[in-house]
């Protein structure tokens, strides 16, 4: 295959969506000759700030001396960014083998389960010392439980998000999330609603994890990764890397050299009609519109583009992003089926725009010098 064949083939298994459930992937595994023995791991869910979290280690395992996988979803331009070895992403022929071998082995297998067969396939053949592994939804029926035992799990927060799968209360999600415990293995807690948090301790406990609270973090720590709400992300990642004994010298510097686009990213544009400072936030709940806004207080931007998929709770993030007193323009995302521009607009008086480019250009001209920020979804940050 080529890269184009093997990616062809692999997105026309997205019609499966993200199913929940083990079996499949367990057996692929079996047949693939468990990849996913391979190496050591740490397994980080959670609601918002997994993501960031998972840099971060991945980021302070590096600094310490370790050959680390990094995998998470989804990726904001290809799909090699969910697959990386020590810190990039894997090279296109790496990619081309690893997908094919997944393809073939897991016929049966779902978009994100081929990827996560692929990923493991790719570390075992790296040889990395340490998988740091991203949840996709939930946990308990996630394609990533699949692995062994980690050196340490955790849950950097919970909101509520993908209520069709997990559930619609809190307390519902926290048990999903809480459920990749193992028994003698530490899960670190974030912060999180008591009611979320309750019922993690509840499902840890019943399965023998070993709890610890997030926290320890010195005050100088540098973090690299912008907005306040990545200081909670940090003291996750602090902690786990402590529980596996990495020394904190390399745990400040990985925090610090941290790096994690489409989160609260700063980019200058030098020239043209789009010239001027852009904020890319892939905020795309209300949990992380809350964090947006409350990054952006003390300098707020002169003009919003935002856009979300049609499933997502837009209108609850539209209501979190109206104190953001700027005009705001409103476009569709490209991906799964988006929340309709002027259906946004009538819930948030705003402008729908034809097109991402048309939406772009209207807030810098409205913006002039001054900051724009792209929000609401992390395929429209891709864009």
């Amino acid at each position: 295959m080529t890269l184009g064949e093997a990616l062809s083939a692999l997105y026309a298994r997205v019609p499966l969506g993200m199913r929940l459930g083990l079996e499949p992937m367990r057996a692929a595994c079996e047949r693939a000759g468990h990849p996913e023995r391979a190496f050591a791991a740490v397994h980080v869910g959670g609601t918002n700030g997994k993501g960031s979290t998972c840099a971060m280690l991945a980021s302070i395992a590096r600094a310490s001396g370790l050959r680390t996988g990094l995998y998470t979803s989804p990726h904001l331009v290809r799909f090699a960014e969910r697959i990386r070895v020590d810190g990039e992403p894997i090279d296109d022929a790496t990619l081309t083998g690893v997908l094919e071998d997944a393809l073939r082995i897991g016929e049966d297998l779902s978009f994100f389960e081929t990827a996560t067969l692929a990923a493991f396939l790719a570390f075992r053949a790296a040889k990395v010392d340490l998988a740091v592994i991203e949840v996709g939804i939930g946990g308990r029926l996630d394609a990533t439980s699949v692995i062994p035992p980690p050196r340490c799990t955790a849950i950097t927060g919970v909101a509520l998000d993908h209520q069709d799968k997990l559930g619609d209360t809190l307390d519902a999600i926290a048990r999903e999330k809480a459920a990749i415990a193992r028994a003698g293995v530490p899960m670190v807690l974030g912060r999180m609603p008591e009611e979320a948090r309750r019922a993690a301790i509840e499902v840890a406990t019943a399965r023998g994890a070993r709890l610890v609270e997030a926290g320890g973090l010195p005050p100088d720590v540098v973090v690299g990764l912008a907005g306040a709400h990545q200081r909670a992300n940090a003291q996750v990642a602090w902690t786990v890397a402590g529980e596996i004994g990495i020394d904190e010298a390399s745990r400040r510097r990985g925090i610090a050299e941290a790096r994690w686009p489409g989160r609260l990213e700063r980019i200058e544009v030098e020239s043209g009609e789009l010239a001027g400072p852009w904020i890319l936030d892939g905020a795309h709940n209300p949990d992380g519109a809350a964090a947006l806004v409350g990054a952006l207080a003390s300098d707020p931007p002169a003009a919003v583009v935002f856009g979300a998929l049609a499933d997502k709770p837009w209108r609850e993030m539209l209501a979190m992003l109206r104190e953001i007193e700027a005009p705001r323009f409103y476009v569709a995302p490209s991906g799964r089926q988006p929340a309709d521009p002027r259906a946004l607009a009538e819930v948030a008086p705003g402008t729908p725009a034809g097109s991402l480019g048309d939406a772009l250009a209207a807030a810098r001209g409205t913006a002039g010098d001054r900051a724009v920020v792209v929000c609401g979804s992390l395929y429209l940050v891709g864009e």
